[in-house]
């Protein structure tokens, strides 16, 4: 199977020069500005437990001086919650500033993405499940990320009404073509419209998805409501990567 870049305008139209560079920085940009309160919540949601148990610690001290094991048990918590920190911290700073040549399993890129956006989709009314079966396929994890995201995104943001989000894939050795489906839900009387909850940021509409594809290497095409790309293999090459302690 063979896909092609095509116009948002025509929906099938083969798009037929490549966009600006800049162009795809400012759909990176403008992802990562959508994706910015999910990143923060994983960034500090470890590190405010650590604080907050700090705080229970001073509250004992200042009781009476804990027991040996109580304490030691304590600091050991606090330990292992600085290290989840650190190990999330780094997992944001890879959005931002990711590692070019680095792959992931397509399943597993794919449901960093899904688990990411879930909470902040379930504010605006959305679902999101990853269909995607399981295979040794390692795909590149930066654009995973920016194509599955921004085609989220886009196809939430043009339904502008609540919806169920699919992501699936057909995985052949040497490439996987992913298909994003957005289903609306039928409306309910009186129900309200959890979509009037506008982005923090502006949308992402199909020029910022085609921008991202062409900087990729992607090949992909929308239909009304569907996002279908292919994704090609990618060999690790990079240097082994020490997990932090």
């Amino acid at each position: 199977m063979r896909l092609t870049t095509q116009s948002a305008d025509t929906g099938m139209q083969q798009a037929s020069t490549k966009r600006p560079r800049n162009n795809a920085e400012a759909a990176r940009y403008g992802v990562l500005r959508r994706l910015a309160p999910a990143l923060k919540h994983d960034m500090v949601v470890n590190l405010q437990a650590v604080a907050m148990m700090a705080e229970v610690m001073g509250a004992k001290l200042e009781k009476g001086t804990p027991s040996p094991a109580e304490f030691e048990a304590s600091i050991a918590r606090m330990n292992r919650l600085a290290r989840e920190g650190v190990a999330a911290c780094l997992k944001v700073a890879a959005w931002i500033s990711p590692s070019e040549d680095e792959t992931v399993r397509l399943r597993d890129g794919i449901e960093e993405c899904v688990s990411l956006l879930r909470s902040s989709f379930n504010f605006r009314g959305c679902t999101l499940a990853n269909d995607v079966p399981d295979s040794d396929l390692e795909v590149s994890r930066v654009a995973v990320r920016h194509l599955v995201a921004a085609s989220l995104l886009s196809l939430a943001d043009a339904a502008g009404k609540p919806a169920d989000l699919v992501i699936s894939a057909e995985v052949s050795p040497g490439f996987a073509v992913v298909t994003v489906r957005c289903t609306l839900r039928p409306e309910e009387d009186g129900a309200v419209d959890a979509l009037a909850v506008q982005p923090g940021y502006r949308v992402v509409d199909w020029a910022d998805v085609q921008a991202l594809a062409v900087a990729e290497g992607v090949e992909l095409f929308r239909t009304e409501n569907q996002i279908v790309m292919r994704v090609p293999r990618m060999v690790p090459n990079g240097p082994l990567q020490i997990a932090p302690l």
